[in-house]
């Protein structure tokens, strides 16, 4: 049961934040003015007969929200604090040597791809973690889609990865939710950010078709940089050069943080995430080239689900 209450915890204490939010946005979109586009299209975008029909048939598992979880499973245990924060051991400066030449473009590939960003972005770190957590939002995804294809062509069990693959990739939205409460990148930023995200998505879903090892390495070390990036941002907050304002709402329901929290409480627990992925990526691609994918023998017995496999 305790895997079902952290569920519920999580569900009801990010609920109220994120229904405030889908209200404001359409509050905004109900003052804003509308053109013409038929009568048809204005019965459908406002209410009216045809609306209320269409909620009158909503189906009953559609309003049963669903909300996204944390990464940790003790987030909901207790509320964090910044002395409990900065107490998680995450391994700041872990690195995963590469010993395959496979491994070392891959070191090489992040390496390279980081210059333009530290180019463009400089210090402005709330607007470089809004390009990293676009950028680390799609390897989920993309892996999680690739696998479940592969599940179904190759009817048989995926071996439990897909889960934790779309689980990451929301985790990420997450990171990028909170940063766009604190920062609004620029027009000319957000079209950077959008052009860079299409070419990784494009370049991303072709790695892992060809060599999902090879993927999840790119994504381990892209995680490491992330890591070393996260700590850059604090480092500019303890040094008074980016102000330590209080946390948005998102962040204190998400990772349950105190009430007091600030932003800097908010860049240490995104930061212990990321070298969560980092560890969980560079597993992935030892378990890829050991031939041992399947995590079903290894996993803990959570006691209240049944033990099918997936």
């Amino acid at each position: 049961m305790q895997a079902r209450a952290f569920g519920i915890k999580t569900t009801l204490k990010v609920q109220e934040h994120l229904t405030r939010m889908i209200r404001r946005d359409q509050k905004a979109a109900e003052s804003a003015p509308k053109a013409a586009k038929g009568a048809k299209d204005m019965q459908l975008a406002g209410p009216g007969p045809v609306r209320d029909s269409i909620l009158a048939t909503m189906p009953s598992e559609l309003r049963t929200p669903h909300f996204p979880e944390p990464m940790r499973e003790n987030t909901m245990d207790q509320q964090w604090r910044t002395a409990d924060l900065e107490a998680l051991d995450i391994g700041i400066t872990k690195h995963r040597v590469p010993d395959l030449i496979s491994d070392k473009l891959a070191l090489w590939t992040v390496k390279l791809a980081r210059r333009p960003t530290d180019i463009f972005f400089r210090n402005k770190y709330l607007h470089r973690s809004v390009m990293l957590e676009v950028v680390a939002a799609v390897p989920g995804m993309v892996g999680g889609l690739i696998r479940h294809i592969k599940s179904l062509q190759g009817m048989r069990h995926d071996g439990g990865w897909i889960g934790h693959l779309l689980h990451e990739a929301e985790n990420e939205r997450m990171h990028l939710m909170t940063w766009m409460e604190v920062g609004k990148p620029v027009l000319w930023e957000r079209a950077l950010i959008a052009t860079v995200q299409t070419g990784f998505f494009a370049f991303f879903s072709l790695l892992y078709m060809v060599s999902p090892r090879t993927a999840h390495r790119v994504v381990g070390y892209l995680e490491e940089e992330a890591v070393t990036s996260y700590t850059h941002f604090i480092a500019e907050i303890d040094a008074g050069r980016i102000e330590n304002v209080k946390a948005p709402e998102i962040a204190l329901a998400y990772w349950n943080l105190a009430p007091d929290a600030t932003l800097r409480d908010v860049v240490l627990a995104v930061r212990a995430d990321e070298a969560l992925h980092r560890d969980t990526n560079h597993h992935f691609s030892d378990r890829i080239r050991a031939g041992c994918e399947s995590l079903l023998d290894d996993m803990d017995s959570t006691g209240d689900k049944p033990n099918i496999k997936y």
